[in-house]
């Protein structure tokens, strides 16, 4: 118990601060954050008033627990919003926009060239065919499949 007589120093509250924020950046969550924050305020009063680590102890769970509540209301109010919505959706992303046939769709499949890649099409209806080199409107993606319309 000789160790924690002598933990009064305010150097280990910040590198434990430091440590948790670094943690949140390799781990993100934001969860760790509030926590970091917790122990670099305990530090820095640590500093600046004279106070034993028992009371740095409590200030610290204290601390953190406000500021963990604190964060998950300001987050809750300020939700995070993606730039692009479709970023990782492709064929959504392509809703409206024409492509050729390049292998006839019979029996409601067969294949599409847009831009300059070719997908796997179905016909928005199963009994429609479309001969190969007519132009088609996209109008929605099963997964890698774009479903498609004659124009």
């Amino acid at each position: 118990m000789e160790f924690l007589e002598t933990v009064e120093d305010p150097y280990l509250w910040l590198a434990l601060g430091l440590l948790l924020a670094a943690a949140e950046i390799l781990v993100p969550g934001m969860f760790l954050i509030w926590l970091a924050g917790a122990a670099l305020l305990t530090g820095l009063l640590a500093w600046v008033l004279p106070i034993g680590l028992p009371i740095q102890v409590v200030i610290f769970a204290v601390l953190a627990i406000l500021m963990v509540f604190a964060g998950r209301r300001y987050i809750s109010r300020n939700p995070i919003s993606e730039v692009d919505p479709m970023m990782n959706r492709r064929g959504v992303r392509m809703v409206g926009e024409t492509a050729v046939v390049v292998l006839e769709i019979s029996g409601g499949t067969g294949r599409v060239k847009h831009g300059d890649s070719e997908w796997l099409a179905k016909a928005a209806t199963s009994e429609e065919e479309i001969a190969v080199g007519a132009k088609v409107r996209i109008t929605g993606s099963d997964g890698a499949v774009l479903v498609v319309e004659a124009v």
